[in-house]
Order: C-alpha cells, then sequence, then structure tokens
C-alpha cells in the first residue's frame, strides 16, 4: 500500500526530533523506527509527516473521541483507586501489533477518525467541570502525539489534575524524557518478553521497552504499572511468565504491580482463541512465586485476582468487582489497616467510588 499524502494543512505543529538527511529527506527521530519520509509522506504512525523540510505532528488538537472512565480501566490499581479519569487519544500508532484490541483507532489510516477538536486548555477545563482527578492519553500511543499531550498535562498541571500515560514505551530517549517529565503516572504495556514475538508480531523491538521501564524507575518519580496480554501459544508460555517477572523483580522491585489481561481474537489474530482464565491465574501465581507483591487478573472477571492485598499480613486491603470497589482497608497515607504494613502507589485521604462507570462526553464543540 503507498504511504498516502497529505492535504494542505490549517495547521500543523512543528516537532522537535527530527533532522534532515543528505538525500533530501527527513528522518523522526520520536521512536526505534527512524522513519525517513520524503515531502508529504507520513510516518509509520500515520500522525507525524514531512512537511516543508521538516516533521509536523499533524493530529494536534484533534482526538478520536472523549470518555471518562474508572482509573482501574487503564490499568492503574495504585493510583488514587476508584477515582475517574478522562480518557482520549488520536489516530495511529507507532508498532503494528497483529493482536491490538484498538485496531480501529490505534491503525486507523482515516484523518476522519480524527473527529473531536479540543485544544489543551479546554481539555484541562473539562477534567475540571467534570470532576476527574486524572487526565489519560490512550487507546492509541500518546508517545506519538507527544507535542499534544506534553501541552494538555501542563495545562491539567496548572488546574491541580494528574495525567496518566497509557503506553508501549517505544520511544527513543531524549524525547523520552520531554514526554515523561509531564506525567503523574503511566502504565507500560509489556507486551511480551522476547524478541521474536516483539519482531514478528508487534514490528518492533524488546529493547527500547525495558529501557523505557528502567529510565521510569530510576530516573522519574511517575507511579507506574505493567500489563502484559497474554496470547495462546505466543507469549504465555511458563517459561517466559518466569523470565518476565523475574527481570521485573531484579529490575524494577518487587512493588511494581503488574497485569496479565485475557485476550481476545481481533484485527489479524482472529485465528487465535481467547485466553483460558487458568492461564491468568497459572501466570499470577508464578509472578507471585518470583516475589512481586502486587499481581492482578484483567479482562475477566475474577475478585480475588483484581483486588489488592497487603504484602505484609497478606490481607486484602482493596476489593475490586470488575472496576467496582468494595471492601477499602487502606489508609490516606498508603497503610493496611489491619496491621499497619506499607502499600505501594499514590492515595488520597478520600474514598473514591466512580465504579463501572463510562460516560462519552463532547468538546470543544
Amino acid at each position: 500500500m503507498s504511504n498516502p499524502t497529505i492535504p494542505t494543512p490549517p495547521q500543523f505543529v512543528r516537532t522537535q526530533y527530527w533532522h534532515q538527511l543528505n538525500d533530501g529527506r527527513v528522518q523522526c527521530d520520536l521512536c526505534p523506527r527512524f522513519c525517513q519520509l520524503r515531502e508529504g509522506k507520513r510516518g509509520a504512525c500515520f500522525v507525524r509527516a514531512a512537511y516543508h523540510g521538516q516533521i509536523v505532528l499533524t493530529s494536534y488538537g484533534r482526538s478520536s473521541g472523549f470518555c471518562i472512565d474508572p482509573i482501574e480501566k487503564k490499568p492503574l490499581n495504585h493510583f488514587h483507586p476508584g477515582s475517574s479519569v478522562l480518557s482520549f487519544g488520536t489516530a495511529g500508532c507507532n508498532l503494528g501489533c497483529k493482536f491490538c484490541q484498538n485496531w480501529s483507532i490505534s491503525k486507523s489510516r482515516q484523518v476522519d477518525t480524527l473527529g473531536s477538536q479540543a485544544m489543551p486548555e479546554q481539555i484541562a477545563q473539562a477534567a475540571k467541570q467534570h470532576q476527574c482527578e486524572s487526565i489519560a492519553f490512550t487507546y492509541n500511543d500518546p508517545v506519538i502525539f507527544l507535542e499534544y499531550a506534553r501541552d494538555t498535562a501542563m495545562a491539567c498541571r496548572e488546574l491541580g489534575i494528574n495525567s496518566v500515560a497509557v503506553s508501549a514505551g517505544y520511544v527513543n530517549p531524549l524525547p523520552r524524557k520531554a514526554f515523561f517529565e509531564y506525567m503523574d503516572a503511566a502504565n507500560i504495556d509489556l507486551k511480551a518478553f522476547t524478541e521474536r514475538f516483539y519482531r514478528k508480531v508487534c514490528l518492533g523491538q524488546l529493547a527500547p521497552v525495558l529501557d523505557t521501564l528502567l529510565y521510569l524507575k530510576n530516573e522519574t518519580k511517575v507511579w507506574f504499572e505493567i500489563t502484559t496480554l497474554l496470547i495462546p501459544n505466543e507469549n504465555d508460555s511458563v517459561a517466559e511468565i518466569e523470565a518476565m517477572s523475574r527481570w521485573v523483580y531484579d529490575n524494577l522491585g518487587a512493588n511494581i504491580p503488574i497485569h496479565f489481561s485475557a485476550f481476545h481474537p481481533d484485527f489479524k489474530m482472529t485465528d487465535k482463541p481467547r485466553t483460558p482464565p487458568e492461564t491468568l491465574l497459572r501466570a499470577r501465581e508464578i509472578a507471585i512465586k518470583q516475589g512481586l507483591h502486587y499481581v492482578y487478573v484483567g479482562n475477566v472477571h475474577d475478585v480475588k485476582g483484581a483486588s489488592t492485598y497487603c504484602p505484609r499480613c497478606h490481607q486484602r486491603v482493596i476489593e475490586r468487582d470488575w472496576y467496582q470497589l468494595g471492601d477499602y482497608q487502606l489508609s490516606a497515607d498508603g497503610k493496611c489497616l489491619h496491621c499497619g504494613g506499607d502499600i505501594d502507589g499514590r492515595f488520597t485521604s478520600s474514598k473514591k467510588r466512580f465504579g463501572r462507570q463510562r460516560i462519552p462526553i463532547r468538546i470543544g464543540e
């Protein structure tokens, strides 16, 4: 399929991470793809393009839609539990995952996908108006619209609203620093723990993602959690889950929450069966055995696997039924009310009960 040319823009935003090549092309340096583009061509992510000898962002101020979700849906179980988050994304993605569960947005090559228009200040005001504690850049990877996400996060910070990045972490070091500087929390999608899977199934590389996880742990104060979608006979073996859990424990510590989520057939992997609940439970047991304290299962109904337990006394401190919070035995400063042990995360004094709601909203119209 030919690379589509870009129309005459009403407004494109210049980006920072690129350089010109000797043959007249422009190389984008945002992510490890290093797309080399001739005039008028778009990168693999679709939203960054060569225009007048530079790389521009074509989706600034334009979104695929806005929705208020529970923070647990991102998924973040240790960041302001029970609170609401204003979620949005754009079009495109810089990975090519054959199993993408949001492919109608992330794989879109249609400008019409960007049907909602809103500038950063409008989004921040909408989050405040709807009493959301956070906004989330999600549905597709926010690193590809770094400038839009950064400016929105800055506007939200002025109003005391947190910013959450739901990302695959596939980004180069310099733009990564600029992006996460304004993020308060993140969920990083660690898609597998083999180079084979990343190259064959995601059309990417594993090493840059691990480097992002190490960066978040060692060089930022961003609260982050990890999600891995387990696909039958692709990335769900005992050996791979053991290796992944061991790496997380050795390099990130025992207190980084990890979510094992169920796959359903979609996009270019409709030939694969759904992930059996037993696979998720086995993965959870493996990770706990490797020393991880907070291990969850997702995309299935499992109250035990979705709830938080104190690593010291092993009593339940946050009960979750899907995204609905039940019994809550946690103090405002994150201590277990059973034994006084510390629970890692970002907690607030007031208990939130946003629940399982999903509320689409319009902004900027």
